[in-house]
């Protein structure tokens, strides 16, 4: 299997540019650089450097401008082509909780884009992490609700960047946030199956993995609603304007 394309490999980077911050936000120092790399919402993404110098690096989180790219345009999170879809929606392949019943499934927030059928099948034998146990899913509505990346502090405030923060569209903090992933939060959800391993993930133990979402904050999601008639247009698809 070729590796998958969300994730990062070994010599790939995420630069460190000037930030600075106002009571409008942050920006990059340079205005170029914060212009090219603002999405259509005005989030700023972070900067990806380095390039490809060896092999995947599953144990990290995937890649930003790759996850962004599939987790947006609903593409196959191993092969870059269009997700499956059925009458019963898209098909997702996450980690398995442990202990998770069908109905933990419904509302979770993820990172991880969709897959095509070759591909579903494909990753749990080559992903480590879905061999500690994995689910399958198909999902007839994905709401893209936010994004996940590093919070800044406002002026005046003295406390650390949260590196893990979730924050929704809506949320005040939008502009405060360098995003490094798109998240979408998974509803009117079918379990096809569930697939136990050895090490399966415990959130009661404080365990999550990389590309299972951080606590939110902000509220109102977008909602895009998937169906096996639904566009596939890059925008009208993921609900963004």
């Amino acid at each position: 299997m070729r590796a998958p394309f969300v994730l990062r490999h070994r010599g790939e980077t995420l630069a460190d540019p000037d930030l600075v911050t106002s009571a409008r936000g942050i920006t990059y120092a340079d205005p170029e650089q914060d212009d090219r790399h603002r999405d259509i919402d005005g989030v700023l993404w972070v900067v990806c450097a380095g390039s490809a110098t060896g092999g995947t690096e599953y144990a990290k989180e995937l890649h930003p401008d790759r996850q962004c790219t599939a987790m947006d345009l609903l593409l196959c999170a191993g092969c870059k082509l269009p997700a499956a879809r059925n009458k019963r929606g898209m098909t997702w392949i996450l980690p398995l909780l442990d202990d998770a019943t069908d109905t933990v499934w419904e509302g979770v927030q993820t990172a991880i884009p969709p897959v095509c059928e070759v591909c579903a099948d494909l990753a749990p034998q080559a992903c480590p992490v879905l061999r500690d146990g994995h689910v399958e899913l198909r999902v007839r509505e994905a709401e893209v609700i936010g994004v996940r990346g590093t919070l800044y502090p406002r002026p005046g405030q003295n406390h650390s960047p949260d590196p893990d923060a979730l924050v929704l569209y809506d949320s005040p903090d939008l502009p405060f946030v360098v995003a490094r992933q798109l998240i979408r939060e998974l509803r009117d959800v079918t379990v096809v199956h569930r697939t136990p391993g050895p090490h399966p993930i415990d959130p009661r133990r404080g365990d999550r993995h990389p590309t299972h979402a951080p606590p939110v904050t902000g509220r109102a999601p977008r909602r895009v609603t998937d169906s096996p008639a639904a566009t596939k247009d890059s925008r009208s698809a993921t609900g963004r304007a």
